[in-house]
C-alpha cells in the first residue's frame, strides 16, 4: 500500500493502482469539493483494485470527508477504477448538495417527504465481498464509539450522508439501542431494537416498521456463527457481556467488521 498527500486530499492506494488513475481521482474529487457549502477540513480517499478474478467489481473508491465538524462518506465499486471514481464523485456531489440544503432544517425540524428525499438503495454502495472459507475469516475491524441519541429521521440523515446500508444509534425517546436499515423485503425501512418499543419512538416524518422481536443475546463468536448461518449482510445482537446493542457485518474483503457502543 502507498500513501501520498496534497493540501486538499489524502490518497491511499491498495493493489495495482496507476499514477494516471490517482491523477484522475484528484481531478474529479477536486472538482466536486466546490459544491461544499462549509469548509472542508479533511478529505481522505482510498483506491483499491482487488486481484481476485471472481469479483465482478474489483475496483473500489471510498471517500471520507470532514465538512466543518460533520462527516460525509461515499463508496463505489465498479469493474474499472475510472468508473468507480466517476461514481463516487457523483455520490459525493449529491451528498454535499443535500447537506448544504437540508442538514440544518432536518436537525431543527422535519423536512418534507423525508422517506423519498433521503432514500438510497442500501446495497448500491457495497462492493462484492470476497468469498472465503469460514475458517479463514476473522474480525479485522472493530469500531467502538458513543452511540448518538437520535430520532429515526436524524439517524436516516446520518446513514445517508455516510453511505451506510445500516446505522447503529440510540433512539431518542425510548433510549433503546437500535439499528435502522432497509427492510429485508425491499419495502421501506425498519428498525431493530434490543428491547422493541413499537409506537413509542420519537415522532418524525419517516415511516418505519419496528420489528417486534428483540435482538438475540449472543457472544461475539456466536454472532459470527449467526451471520454465517443466516446469510445476511449484518446481524444486530445484544452482547451477552455488555448488554448493549452491537452489529457484526461482512466486509468487502471477505472478513468481518464489528461495531460496539463505547463504554459509558
Amino acid at each position: 500500500m502507498t500513501t501520498s498527500t496534497t493540501p486538499d486530499v489524502h490518497v491511499e492506494t491498495c493493489g495495482a493502482v496507476t499514477k494516471e488513475e490517482e491523477a484522475y481521482l484528484r481531478l474529479r474529487i477536486g472538482d466536486v469539493l466546490r459544491f461544499a457549502s462549509q469548509p472542508v477540513l479533511y478529505t481522505r480517499v482510498r483506491l483499491t483494485r482487488f486481484a481476485n478474478p471472481a469479483m465482478s467489481r474489483p475496483a473500489v473508491a471510498q471517500v471520507n470527508l470532514h465538512l466543518n465538524g460533520r462527516f460525509l462518506r461515499a463508496q463505489a465499486a465498479r469493474p474499472t477504477l475510472r468508473e468507480a471514481i466517476d461514481e463516487v464523485r457523483d455520490r459525493l456531489r449529491d451528498r454535499l448538495q443535500r447537506a448544504s440544503k437540508d442538514w440544518e432544517s432536518i436537525r431543527g425540524s422535519q423536512p418534507d417527504d423525508l422517506s423519498h428525499q433521503w432514500r438510497e438503495s442500501p446495497r448500491t454502495d457495497r462492493p462484492d465481498f470476497i468469498p472465503q472459507g469460514r475458517v479463514s475469516r476473522c474480525i479485522v475491524r472493530h469500531k467502538s464509539f458513543g452511540l448518538p441519541r437520535q430520532t429515526v429521521d436524524e439517524a436516516m440523515l446520518d446513514m445517508s450522508m455516510l453511505g451506510y446500508s445500516f446505522y447503529l444509534f440510540t433512539e431518542a425517546k425510548t433510549g433503546v439501542d437500535s439499528v435502522l436499515s432497509g427492510a429485508p423485503d425491499g419495502a421501506g425501512w425498519h428498525v431493530l431494537q434490543t428491547d422493541p418499543r413499537p409506537g413509542e419512538l420519537a415522532s418524525g416524518s419517516l415511516f418505519v416498521r419496528v420489528e417486534p422481536a428483540p435482538a438475540p443475546v449472543l457472544s461475539v463468536s456466536d454472532a459470527v456463527d449467526h451471520l454465517e448461518l443466516a446469510g445476511w449482510p449484518f446481524v444486530f445482537f445484544r452482547d451477552v457481556g455488555t448488554d448493549r446493542g452491537c452489529v457484526i457485518y461482512h466486509r468487502y474483503d471477505g472478513h468481518y467488521g464489528l461495531i460496539t457502543p463505547a463504554a459509558d
